[in-house]
C-alpha cells in the first residue's frame, strides 16, 4: 500500500516537472502536455480496481479535447453562459490569448443569467403582477438603475409619466423601448384628460391646489396615480406603489429578497402595505451615483424602540430642523381592486385592512449629491426669503436648502452642505450605528454595481431604436390618445356654474366628507421632540 501511494506521488511529481512549463508556452503546448501527462497516467504500473477509475476521472478532468462539457449541454439556446462554459480555445486551432479569470473580471455580460435576458421581460408567467409609478423629470443615469433595480425585484410594469429631461427623445426612445414601460408625456391632451378628474372637485386634495413647487407636484402626482391606477386594472396587475426616482424598494423580512416574495407572503385579506422609509446618509460630498455610492442610511421612527429615538434625537439632527432631512411617512403598495382611490405621496384611500411593515422599508437617497441643492433651486422660481419659500416648499429642510441654493457663493453651499447633509463626525456616526438609528444595507448597492458592471444599461441604450424627430411625436400622439379612455368616466372639471349644478357638486362632496373624513397626506417630518413631551404629558 505504501509502494502504491509512492507511486502516484511519484507519477504526479513527474507531471509536473517532466514536461517544460515556462509561463511563457502558449497554450496549445499546454494542451498537448495535458494529453501526455493523462495518456501516462493511464498506464501506471498500477492495476488496483481503486486505483484505475480515479485515474480514468482524473483523465477526464484533465481532457480539453472534442469532449463537451456536459453542463453546457443543459444551458438553452441564446442564454448567457457563465465564464469556462463555452467551447475551450484549446479544441480550435485559433484561440485566444485571454482566460477565464480574465473574463470574470470583465463583466461584458449580464450577471443575473436566471433572468431571461437583460431586458428582464418576465412576459404573464410571473405572480404577482407588481406596477410602480412615478412622476420624474430624471435622465437615464437614474433612471434606468432604478428601474432594473425593481425588475430584480420582481416589477413587472412601469408607468412612466416624464417631463424634462426624462421626456427629451434621446431619453424617452431608451425607455419606450424596455419591456414593461408605459411613457406618458405631460402633453396638452393629457392635461386636458386630467382636468376632467373627479379630483378637482373633491376636497381632499383642494388645499394644494393653485400653488408653486412642491405643492404643484404634489397634485401632478396624484392626478397622475389616479391615472395610473386605472391604467393598472386595465393591464391585469395586482399591486401598485407610487416611488420617486430617488427611491429602492428594501425587501427586508422576505424569504428572499424580492418585492415579489414579499407581496406573495401578505395574507389575502390584507389589502395594503405600509414602507416605512429609511433616509440616505452621505459620508462624502463628491458622490455621484447614489444608489451605487451609499450604504449608510438613518432607521425610520416606526424601526426604532422610543426610547432610542427620543434619547438620540438632538445627536441624530445635528442642528436640522428634524430627524429626516425630508419626509418621514413612508410609501404604501395597494392591491388594485374597485374604488381604490389615490391620497398623494404616501397612501391610498378606501382600504379596510392595512399593515405596517415591520422589517422591510423604501430608501430614500434624499441630498445625496451636493448638485441637488442647486436642481431643486432651479425648478422653483420663489423668492429666497423666509416668507415666500413656504409658498414652495412644505418642509422647513426644503426651505433652507432652497435660500442657501439661491443666495451663497458655491464655496459657502458646499460648507453648509458637509455642516447638514455630510455625516463628517466620525465619533457620532459611530454611536448612533452601535445604537440602532444609523446602519448599513449593502445589497441595493452591490445589484446595482452587479448591473452596472454587466454593461445592462449600456445594453438597454445601445438597443433602443433611432428615432426620427417625426416618429418620436408620432410616438407621444399615440402613447396619450390611447388613455382617453382612461378618463371620459370622469365627471368635467369645466362645468356650468349653474346653482342647481353648485348645489349637486357640494351634496356630493358633503356625502364624501362624511363617508371618509380624509384629507391628502403630504409629506409630514418624522416624530419630534414635542411629540414625545406630549405624549409623556398625556
Amino acid at each position: 500500500m505504501v509502494d502504491r501511494h509512492n507511486d502516484v506521488i511519484f507519477t504526479v511529481h513527474h507531471m509536473e516537472i517532466g514536461w517544460p512549463m515556462n509561463i511563457s508556452t502558449s497554450l496549445m503546448s499546454l494542451s498537448t502536455a495535458s494529453m501526455a501527462s493523462s495518456i501516462f497516467l493511464l498506464s501506471s504500473r498500477s492495476r488496483s480496481p481503486v486505483v484505475f477509475p480515479v485515474r480514468a476521472i482524473a483523465f477526464v478532468l484533465q481532457w480539453r479535447g472534442g469532449i463537451s462539457d456536459p453542463a453546457s449541454l443543459l444551458t438553452p439556446p441564446g442564454s448567457h453562459r457563465f465564464p469556462g462554459m463555452d467551447a475551450s480555445p484549446l479544441s480550435s486551432v485559433s484561440h485566444s490569448p485571454s482566460s477565464d479569470c480574465v473574463k470574470l473580471g470583465r463583466s461584458s455580460s449580464p450577471s443575473f443569467p436566471y433572468y431571461n435576458n437583460w431586458k428582464f421581460d418576465y412576459g404573464a408567467n410571473l405572480k404577482p403582477k407588481i406596477c410602480v409609478t412615478t412622476s420624474t423629470s430624471a435622465g437615464l443615469e437614474q433612471i434606468l438603475p432604478w428601474m432594473f433595480y425593481h425588475k430584480v425585484m420582481g416589477v413587472t410594469n412601469f408607468f412612466l409619466f416624464v417631463e424634462g429631461k426624462a421626456a427629451s427623445p434621446e431619453v424617452s426612445k431608451v425607455l419606450e423601448s424596455i419591456p414593461g414601460v408605459k411613457v406618458i408625456y405631460r402633453t396638452r391632451e393629457l392635461e386636458e384628460q386630467q382636468a376632467k378628474s373627479r379630483i378637482w372637485n373633491e376636497t381632499w386634495l383642494s388645499g394644494f391646489f393653485y400653488k408653486p413647487c412642491n405643492y404643484e407636484l404634489f397634485v401632478k402626482q396624484s392626478l397622475n396615480m389616479e391615472m395610473a391606477i386605472v391604467m393598472a386594472r386595465d393591464a391585469g396587475v395586482d399591486w401598485i406603489i407610487h416611488l420617486d426616482t430617488d427611491e429602492l424598494i428594501h425587501p427586508a423580512g422576505a424569504r428572499e429578497y424580492s418585492l415579489r416574495q414579499l407581496l406573495l407572503d401578505i395574507p389575502g385579506n390584507v389589502d395594503m402595505v405600509i414602507f416605512p422609509n429609511y433616509e440616505s446618509g452621505v459620508e462624502r460630498d463628491d458622490i455621484k451615483e447614489p444608489f451605487s455610492e451609499v450604504s449608510m442610511f438613518k432607521r425610520n421612527y416606526d424601526h426604532l424602540p422610543k426610547d432610542t429615538y427620543f434619547g438620540l434625537y438632538k445627536d441624530s439632527t445635528r442642528g436640522n430642523p428634524n430627524y429626516f432631512l425630508t419626509y418621514g411617512n413612508g410609501k404604501s403598495a395597494a392591491r388594485i381592486q374597485d374604488h381604490l382611490r389615490p391620497n398623494a405621496m404616501m397612501g391610498l384611500l378606501n382600504y379596510a385592512s392595512e399593515i405596517k411593515l415591520e422589517e422591510a422599508a423604501v430608501l430614500h437617497y434624499t441630498y445625496a449629491k451636493f448638485s441637488d441643492l442647486t436642481s431643486r433651486r432651479d425648478r422653483c422660481g420663489c423668492k429666497p426669503t423666509k416668507e415666500d419659500v413656504k409658498r414652495c416648499f412644505m418642509l422647513e429642510f426644503d426651505r433652507s436648502a432652497f435660500i442657501i441654493a439661491s443666495t451663497a457663493t458655491e464655496e459657502e453651499m458646499l460648507k453648509w452642505y458637509n455642516e447638514h447633509v455630510v455625516w463628517g463626525d466620525k465619533d457620532v456616526k459611530m454611536k448612533l450605528l452601535r445604537k440602532g438609528i444609523l446602519t448599513r444595507i449593502y445589497t441595493p448597492m452591490a445589484i446595482i454595481q452587479g448591473l452596472r458592471e454587466s454593461g445592462v444599461f449600456s445594453s438597454v441604450i445601445a438597443s433602443a431604436p433611432k428615432l426620427s424627430k417625426e416618429k418620436f411625436l408620432l410616438s407621444i400622439d399615440s402613447s396619450n390618445s390611447s388613455r382617453a379612455a382612461a378618463s371620459e368616466s370622469l365627471p368635467s372639471r369645466n362645468t356650468r356654474r349653474g346653482k342647481e349644478n353648485q348645489a349637486t357638486r357640494r351634496k356630493i362632496l358633503d356625502i364624501e366628507s362624511a363617508a371618509f373624513h380624509e384629507v391628502a397626506v403630504p409629506p409630514l417630518s418624522p416624530p419630534g421632540l414635542e411629540d414625545n413631551d406630549l405624549s409623556s404629558q398625556a
